[in-house]
């Protein structure tokens, strides 16, 4: 049976800890493959422009040019008005063959936000939830989620708690130092620093001119 890691998000831009995190549970898991999904307009996120989808989507794929493992979607991109990730777990289910498991990965702040997802006990039953945690974190007793949702649906949750490298690398950071006209360089992979730099994303002023 395939198992596939669908791994939702904003990537702006993408980095390593996203590559390094999501490999390592991939392997974790036995999973035959990531696919990386660009995010439109995450509905429980509201705030900050994101970058145009087709510059988000182009750095996803050139940083995993050449890698078997990952696959990159542009679907929750093309839909119209906000996604929910139930809806997008449900069209994998459907277009993906028969049979094949499939897993969505996050990170500790979203399972701590997953009480507010759009119709949480639904998702818990489309696909299995794991989250990438620090070493040592405990999931505890969710109590946000005990009105939510059933005690082997919780119980479900806490065993899908993957303890992962701890990797200080963020698209808040990434982005705060473009705007001040510093390297990225070792951050993100080197085709999406060109690509950046290419398309003047993130700065103020061309950032062409930087020294890596």
């Amino acid at each position: 049976m395939p198992r596939i890691l669908l791994f939702g998000g904003s990537f702006d831009p993408i980095h390593h800890g996203h590559l390094i995190i999501s490999r390592f549970v991939a392997e974790h898991l036995a999973a035959d493959r990531v696919l990386l999904i660009p995010a439109a307009k995450p509905p429980h996120k509201p705030g900050r422009d994101l970058t145009p989808g087709e510059h988000r989507l182009a750095m996803c794929g050139l940083a995993v040019e050449g890698e078997p493992l990952f696959d990159v979607s542009d679907w929750e991109l093309t839909q119209p008005g906000p996604n929910y990730t139930l809806n997008t777990v449900r069209h994998f289910a459907a277009t993906l063959p028969r049979g094949t498991e499939l897993f969505w990965l996050m990170g500790m702040d979203s399972l701590s936000e997953l009480a507010t997802w759009y119709h949480v006990s639904e998702l818990v039953n489309a696909c299995t939830i794991v989250t990438a945690a620090r070493p040592g974190f405990e999931a505890g007793d969710l109590p946000d989620l005990a009105r939510l949702l059933t005690h082997s649906q919780i119980e479900r949750l806490r065993q899908h708690v993957i303890a992962s490298p701890r990797i200080e690398i963020s698209a808040t950071d990434i982005r705060s130092r473009l705007r001040a006209g510093q390297s990225v360089r070792y951050l993100t992979p080197e085709p999406v620093v060109s690509y950046i730099a290419r398309h003047g994303l993130y700065a103020s002023a061309p950032i062409g001119s930087q020294r890596g």
